[in-house]
């Protein structure tokens, strides 16, 4: 009879034992968990940010308008901000019209000024006859790795005359810092890059070594290759990336050179 209650005593003991190591465990299951969802939650993220505005005055087709989408950076103050700030201050020294960008502090600023330009343009020349002006922005996440995020703004402006204007804007930033880099950030050496990358334009477009880089119709400035102003990180390699009047005239547009990573990687700070 004694055996039998030091054996249930002992049964009882284990039992309790047991439960205290599974509480234990599923306890610190649900800590990590909490922490995991903090660390996903403080992560950055990207949501998307859209403004427009169109004129109210009358008008035939097209009426003066101004339109703006861009990523809009969030969860990590320090870095997000200086992200956000960079796309807003290039945004807003694209879509303006006169001698300087407006002194707007928003997008909704932006856009109300764009289109308030305008009507005050028809108010001041009501004889003249103006045309619709049209801005739009078109703001992408081109590439993004642990290190480097790239932000491509592609913009359309229009405020008269033979053509509007279409480019393509590359914003690349340092992930841990959200500063924006600049191609001497990118590149262990620019003037090595900048030979490789001649003699690639060269082959591409079929430009003699020994003749000038311009001599096949080209437009580079003092007949010198130079670096676009413009440079995309993309799945493939580095894309320079050149707008129409940078290295070519408007009727033959943009300029385009990709290299491969396995090419590029020997000149880059960041892989």
């Amino acid at each position: 009879m004694q055996n039998n209650n030091i054996l249930n005593i002992m049964r009882y003991f284990y039992t309790f034992l047991l439960s205290i190591i599974i509480l234990g465990c599923q306890k610190d299951k649900d800590d990590k968990n909490t922490v995991n969802q903090k660390s996903k939650d403080t992560a950055l993220a990207f949501s998307t940010a859209h403004y427009n505005k169109q004129s109210k005055l009358p008008c035939k087709d097209t009426c003066t308008y101004a339109d703006i989408e861009v990523p809009l950076a969030q969860n990590t103050p320090v870095v997000a901000d200086s992200i956000n700030n960079k796309i807003f201050n290039t945004v807003r020294s694209i879509v303006y019209f006169g001698e300087k960008p407006s002194n707007a502090k928003t997008y909704k600023g932006v856009v109300d000024s764009f289109v308030s330009s305008y009507e005050e343009m028809v108010r001041d020349f009501p004889d003249e006859g103006l045309v619709s002006w049209e801005a739009k922005i078109k703001g992408t996440i081109q590439y993004r790795s642990k290190d480097l995020l790239n932000i491509k703004i592609n913009n359309y402006m229009f405020t008269g005359g033979a053509h509007g204007y279409e480019g393509d804007r590359s914003l690349i930033f340092d992930l841990k810092t959200g500063k924006s880099l600049a191609p001497e950030q990118l590149f262990t050496d620019v003037k090595s890059f900048t030979a490789l990358a001649e003699n690639k334009f060269r082959e591409k477009h079929k430009i003699p070594l020994n003749k000038g880089i311009n001599s096949t119709g080209l437009m580079f400035e003092g007949e010198k290759f130079r670096l676009p102003q413009n440079i995309f990180f993309t799945d493939k390699g580095i894309l320079l990336h050149y707008n129409a009047y940078e290295a070519a005239s408007y009727a033959d547009g943009a300029k385009d050179l990709l290299i491969p990573y396995n090419v590029a990687n020997d000149y880059l700070k960041i892989k």
